[in-house]
């Protein structure tokens, strides 16, 4: 008599909470690298070797995450500091493995696929070996606003000492004086890069950020020597 009233009663709550809903599958929150399954076979991707990603039942290649994070992609550190021959040699990994070329045979999708990762893994490189567009990028992922040049018009000093170099660049052609800029833009952005690591290191983010756009501005200069020097 009791089993049958508690079988009665469990009928009844179930009647009342309704159809049971169906388990919401899980995600990996914000940047998840990967969909929940290959979408060439369906197999499930967790645990999948990454990035780039492979599918471990069928081997296709994954599409990247919409916005990696540079620094993780190339296995470095989140750091201004970078070795550039570790970076290197993670570049060429990565590119042989999903280089275009490998995947001329396989269905259209994961050509596709392999174009986005190659053209993605060219742009973390060339971000990070880059001493100017890793900070930049290192700011950015701390939530500070990318350097302006703007950002160091105070110093009087140093824009009367851009204001001459560009006078000079404007002057005609003079190989001995564009040597002279040259090695000076150079000596200019060594010391700068030194001080923008230390900025960083002490976790002075307003202090990097102020040194990299003075580092924008001598970038700029190195454009124009650069234009300067062509034969015309």
């Amino acid at each position: 008599m009791q089993a049958a009233l508690r079988r009665r009663l469990g009928g009844l709550r179930r009647a009342l909470r309704g159809p049971e809903a169906a388990p919401r599958p899980r995600c990996g929150g914000p940047g998840s690298p990967l969909a929940l399954r290959c979408w060439s076979c369906g197999s499930p991707l967790r645990g999948a070797e990454g990035p780039p990603h492979f599918c471990p039942g069928c081997r296709a290649l994954q599409p990247p995450e919409p916005r990696p994070d540079l620094f993780r992609l190339m296995e470095c550190d989140r750091s201004f500091r970078v070795d550039p021959q570790r970076l290197q040699r993670r570049f060429r990994s990565l590119q042989r493995a999903v280089h275009p070329d490998r995947f001329g045979q396989r269905p259209p999708k994961e050509q596709y696929y392999s174009e986005q990762h190659s053209s993605l893994i060219n742009k973390a490189y060339q971000t990070l070996l880059n001493p100017l567009s890793r900070g930049i990028y290192l700011l950015e992922l701390n939530g500070v606003e990318p350097a302006q040049e703007t950002d160091c018009d105070a110093d009087s000093v140093f824009l009367m000492e851009i204001m001459e170099i560009n006078e000079k660049l404007a002057e005609p052609k003079n190989e001995a004086i564009l040597e002279e800029i040259e090695t000076l833009i150079k000596v200019k952005q060594e010391e700068l890069t030194k001080e923008v690591t230390a900025a960083f290191e002490r976790d002075d983010l307003q202090e990097a950020k102020k040194l990299l756009a003075k580092m924008k501005y001598f970038a700029n200069l190195e454009d124009k020597l650069k234009n300067k020097k062509i034969p015309s």
